[in-house]
């Protein structure tokens, strides 16, 4: 018999916040600034970490979890392999879905909009920042790609390194992507599931129309 409680009683009562109409900014980016910057400040554990989901071109979703590195006005980026399962389904069908979930402040922020690569100039320059590891981490895996085992990844990079040695180019099948939202949502947890929801819309003239959702 198990020791866990049935799934069906799991249950957590939300109570730390509240997202009330005249707290919340007329711009997103500025809530997201704020909210971010809580959760770097609380310690949270990976607060720049968040859900990515994209469209095949047979019109079958995917998701997984990616990092966030820069954002501003344009939007928001993150990196990867070109040739990926997520780059492929990206070029076929240029926009996505990016979620944020700070489980400590009973937060999560959702974020729609195209996607179009960054320049090379910019993936250049945030290839250059990481590890080296993982800089020939970018050479070695051909990722999605299906391969024999561990052993395998293991030697291309280790052969990639050899090669490459200590100032490894960025490799042409990897780089940035920057979202440009056109849609926001602030999700603040409430007590009996009564949750704060405040959406963003993109207006034809540039400007947001900002509302609230039945939770």
């Amino acid at each position: 018999m198990s020791e866990h409680p049935p799934l069906p009683d799991l249950r957590k009562n939300y109570e730390l916040g509240t997202l009330e109409d005249h707290d919340v900014h007329g711009e997103p980016l500025l809530q997201f600034r704020d909210w971010l910057s809580a959760a770097l400040a609380a310690g949270i554990p990976e607060p720049n970490a968040m859900t990515l989901a994209t469209v095949g071109a047979d019109g079958r979703p995917s998701c997984r979890p990616v990092l966030i590195k820069d954002y501003d006005d344009r939007g928001i980026v993150f990196y990867t392999n070109y040739d990926s399962r997520k780059g492929r389904e990206l070029a076929a069908h240029p926009f996505a879905a990016l979620q944020f979930h700070w489980v400590e402040q009973e937060r999560v922020v959702r974020i729609e909009g195209r996607v179009e690569k960054v320049s090379a100039e910019e993936s250049d320059a945030y290839y250059v920042t990481r590890p080296l590891g993982s800089r020939i981490g970018a050479w070695a895996s051909p990722q999605s790609q299906v391969i024999a085992g561990r052993g395998t990844i293991v030697a291309r990079a280790a052969e990639y390194g050899l090669t490459l040695g200590l100032h490894p180019p960025r490799p042409p099948h990897w780089g940035g992507y920057r979202l440009a939202p056109d849609y926001w949502e602030f999700w603040q947890g409430r007590a009996s599931r009564l949750h704060d929801r405040i959406a963003y819309r993109l207006q034809p003239d540039g400007s947001w129309l900002r509302e609230r959702l039945a939770p």
